[in-house]
């Protein structure tokens, strides 16, 4: 579900006042964590984290003139949503995710790929999203991506 707002503050309004304050506070733990480098912007009609051209001139293999994008968060019908492109790209990362989360959440873990989904907003484990934020750096994710994900294509 993409939303057509123009900036962060325009997709915050939008979101439904029963899942307004956990949004925020997953936000809000993003910023706070994500390493120095990386970019608030809308992303693909979502809040994305993305390593600006300024820093990574190649931009994304799928459309260069695109920023790397790294992770987005979304209000989706009937869950919030983090895309982690890290979790998708690095395996051990993956693992540790997957084995940290029972630690933190008494929700059983609803993962795709890339996508972890929050049905349950009062149970989002805000510390494992933290601590999750600070394990790739931007240089890490742009070594991890050319090694894992571009080559591929």
């Amino acid at each position: 579900m993409q939303s057509k707002a123009i900036n962060v503050k325009e997709y915050l309004e939008e979101i439904p006042e029963e899942r307004k304050q956990a949004f925020v506070k997953l936000r809000e733990t993003i910023v706070t964590n994500i390493p120095k480098g990386f970019v608030e912007q809308m992303s693909y009609g979502m809040i994305g984290y993305i390593v600006p051209h300024s820093i990574y001139s190649n931009g994304y293999h799928c459309d260069s003139k695109l920023p790397l994008p790294f992770v987005n968060i979304a209000s989706q019908k009937n869950f919030i949503a983090i895309y982690h492109m890290g979790i998708y790209a690095n395996p051990e990362l993956l693992q540790w995710f997957v084995n940290e989360y029972p630690k933190h959440s008494i929700q059983k873990l609803d993962m795709g790929k890339s996508c972890i989904r929050f049905k349950k907003f009062d149970y989002i484990p805000f510390d494992l999203i933290a601590e999750l934020m600070q394990k790739m750096a931007v240089d890490d994710w742009i070594n991890c991506y050319e090694s894992q994900i571009k080559k591929s294509k």
